[in-house]
């Protein structure tokens, strides 16, 4: 169960109990318990609770499903832009207002555009996650890709070398790529390329962007499942924009002090930075 539909089902909970209490046991207590002149009778410890949680829950359940989420970043599909442990905030708002839970959109107010980091839901062996990349394709464009460049609409997009690195895997292998900054019509952005590795025969790298629908990447381009292997995200599975990194958490070994969660678990560099 996802934790937005814990949080709507303990919001509604906390608030019927709420709505009962007021409606019809609070009246019954007060007919049916004599108290002292001047003092309160005593409520019930799961009324008093709900009372206090339901408000409380009432604002973060509007905060997450309509203004900002928080997500957690499992992969290291978009290096060099975020790192596996970066927490980030995805802006619900801009693409619209959705019916929460149900994701059914009640407002439209803006649109994906291109370089856009994007967080949406995929379906994966049966299980649907969430996935963030980068919103290359726009619908009824023309997507290329070949020899580890895009093609949009006949036109490349320029890539910039920046300098030679490294990176590391899912498996902790340490490989070299090409670090470099790619133009996607007005956006600049970093993207690594694995100059080693020879490209791969995608079951996308020559097509038409359906309507209503968007074709996206990750920036680390040899180490990213991305649409070139399972094709567009529909509009209504997208979450929202990512928009920046509130904490960032690296690991540390297991013998480490407690103190070392301050000096080496948290990226203090990495905290409350934009994301573009």
């Amino acid at each position: 169960m996802r934790f937005s539909e814990i949080l709507l089902i303990a919001t509604t909970l906390t608030g019927v109990i709420w709505l009962l209490d007021a409606l019809f046991l609070k009246p019954r207590r007060m007919m049916n318990v004599i108290s002292p002149r001047g003092q309160s009778v005593k409520e019930p410890w799961w009324v008093e609770y709900s009372k206090s949680f339901f408000p409380i829950l009432v604002v973060v359940f509007l905060l997450r499903s309509f203004l900002a989420e928080p997500f957690r970043i499992p992969s290291g599909s978009m290096h060099p832009l975020l790192l596996e442990g970066d927490f980030i905030i995805v802006n619900k708002y801009d693409y619209g207002l959705r019916l929460p839970i149900f994701d059914t959109k009640l407002l439209r107010v803006g649109d994906p555009k291109r370089g856009d980091v994007i967080v949406f839901k995929h379906v994966d062996n049966g299980e649907s996650i969430d996935m963030i990349k980068r919103v290359i394709g726009l619908p009824n464009d023309h997507i290329q890709y070949k020899n580890k460049m895009v093609y949009i609409n006949g036109e490349p997009m320029k890539q910039e070398f920046i300098k030679d690195t490294v990176d590391m895997n899912e498996r902790g292998m340490i490989f070299p790529v090409r670090e470099l900054i790619e133009t996607l019509g007005s956006v600049k952005h970093t993207i690594y390329i694995h100059p080693d590795l020879q490209p791969s025969n995608y079951a996308f790298d020559d097509f038409i962007v359906p309507s209503n629908q968007y074709f996206v990447m990750g920036d680390n381009r040899d180490n990213s499942k991305d649409g070139r292997m399972w094709g567009f995200v529909p509009d209504k599975d997208i979450q929202g924009r990512a928009f920046g990194i509130w904490m960032s958490w690296d690991s540390i070994t297991p013998r480490a002090h407690w103190w070392d969660i301050f000096t080496q678990g948290v990226r203090w560099n990495r905290l409350m930075t934009p994301i573009k």
